[in-house]
């Protein structure tokens, strides 16, 4: 049976990292951005996205106006372009964050009750695991506001939904701010990087323990070494 010190730590981890999943599926099912933009001469287009779905409010854009709700990924492979490229990334890869957390409660939960080799069921399963979690998300950090604020995704799903070709509708003043979905990413990196550094704390104390108890020959008083 592990120690008490042992299975304290791996149950945190585990704890930890059962909590940053709960907070991304939240943050996964909640919107995640809001754009706005200035359309013809006095219209404006409002979209509100989350990761599967978005929200069009239209003001006499082009024409009329109108409240249309819409799958983003299948509208915006209608362009087939560099923003449905980004956004299936960022799907994709926080898909992959789930596994791997997934992968670290297990392994972590394991260790909590048994004494496993320094193998990938060990502490190195959970360094693996855990890193990889904590570097997609960051991953996600970057690329969704990227696709959001610097390539025409908006403009994109504006112009497919009036049924008319990217260009073809003048969108200007683009204006977009993050939501809730996309900083509840924040947390969830951050307890990657928590879970990692409580099975660190461990593993450097076993460690040390380890050495002290291996001490070499020399180091044992000369009396001793005389027989």
């Amino acid at each position: 049976m592990p120690s008490t010190k042992k299975t304290l730590h791996f149950m945190s981890c585990a704890l930890a990292t059962a909590v940053s999943v709960g907070i991304l599926g939240f943050g996964m099912s909640t919107s995640w951005a809001e754009t706005s933009m200035l359309c013809e001469t006095n219209g404006t287009a409002h979209i509100r996205l989350e990761l599967f779905n978005g929200f069009l409010t239209r003001i006499s854009c082009p024409l009329f106006g109108g409240v249309d709700n819409f799958e983003v990924t299948s509208t915006l492979s209608v362009t087939g372009n560099a923003p449905l490229i980004l956004h299936i990334l960022v799907v994709f890869f926080l898909a992959l964050c789930m596994v791997c957390s997934a992968g670290s409660i297990l392994i972590a939960l394991y260790n909590s009750v048994s004494n496993p080799y320094e193998t990938y069921m060990g502490p190195i399963g959970i360094y693996v695991c855990s890193s990889i979690s904590a570097c997609l998300s960051v991953l996600v950090l970057i690329l969704f506001p990227i696709n959001v604020s610097v390539t025409s995704m908006a403009e994109d799903l504006v112009a497919t939904m009036v049924s008319a070709k990217p260009g073809e509708v003048d969108l200007r003043e683009k204006s977009s701010e993050m939501m809730m979905g996309y900083f509840l990413v924040i947390p969830y990196t951050v307890l990657s990087l928590v879970a990692i550094a409580l099975i660190y704390a461990y593993d450097h104390a076993a460690y040390t323990q380890r050495k002290e108890q291996q001490r070499p020959t020399e180091d044992a008083p000369k009396e001793i070494m005389m027989y």
